[in-house]
């Protein structure tokens, strides 16, 4: 028996791959861009705190949780500043030096031990200088490179009275890469702080 070929058959077929082929080729293959995280946060509304403390301060109002405590010692204060949006939290401890020399150095020994205790897990510590003599308020402003804990920190006294220490932390696992928008953001809002620092 001899097989005759369907023409139709055929011509359908050879529609269909040509088809094919012109759709195919019309398109060209190119790699996507790699994601990039992008996090953007508003621009920041500081607002003054009345917090019955003896210090006032300007906050960013995205801190929407403002927590106040009165802490062991004498004349010694706890301030949470916490942001929910960003998943982190500024501390502010103060403590009254009541003119004494030997607080002011401990309280300053202290808050630079704390700095250090980052070293382990910092690439990098910077520290800038902080002088504001019209409020006499003079202090020490340190960010923290790499996976540490807390990113930013710093201390501010006006020598005699008042010494504040505060740092920021975050309520994740330390990845520096991942909460760097949020780090660089709230370390502006800390030196803000620092900034507008009134002593009662």
């Amino acid at each position: 028996m001899i097989y005759k070929p369907n023409h139709n058959f055929l011509l359908k077929s050879l529609i269909i791959v040509i088809c094919f082929f012109a759709i195919s080729c019309g398109n060209e293959i190119t790699p996507k861009p790699e994601a990039k995280l992008r996090l953007e946060y508003p621009e920041p509304n500081y607002v003054a705190t009345h917090l019955n403390m003896p210090f006032d301060f300007e906050k960013n109002a995205l801190a929407t949780n403002v927590k106040t405590r009165k802490l062991n010692g004498e004349d010694s204060y706890g301030v949470n500043l916490e942001y929910p949006s960003l998943k982190g939290t500024i501390y502010l401890t103060y403590k009254s030096i009541n003119k004494s020399e030997e607080k002011l150095i401990s309280y300053l020994r202290d808050a630079q031990n704390f700095t250090q205790e980052h070293t382990q897990k910092a690439d990098e510590i910077f520290s800038d200088l902080f002088e504001n003599p019209k409020n006499k308020v003079y202090g020490m402003f340190y960010e923290v490179g790499g996976n540490a804990a807390s990113q930013s920190q710093f201390y501010v006294t006006d020598s005699t009275d008042h010494f504040l220490t505060g740092s920021l932390y975050f309520y994740t696992k330390p990845n520096f890469d991942s909460i760097l928008p949020a780090a660089s953001y709230l370390k502006n809002d800390i030196k803000h702080i620092m900034e507008s620092i009134i002593w009662k």
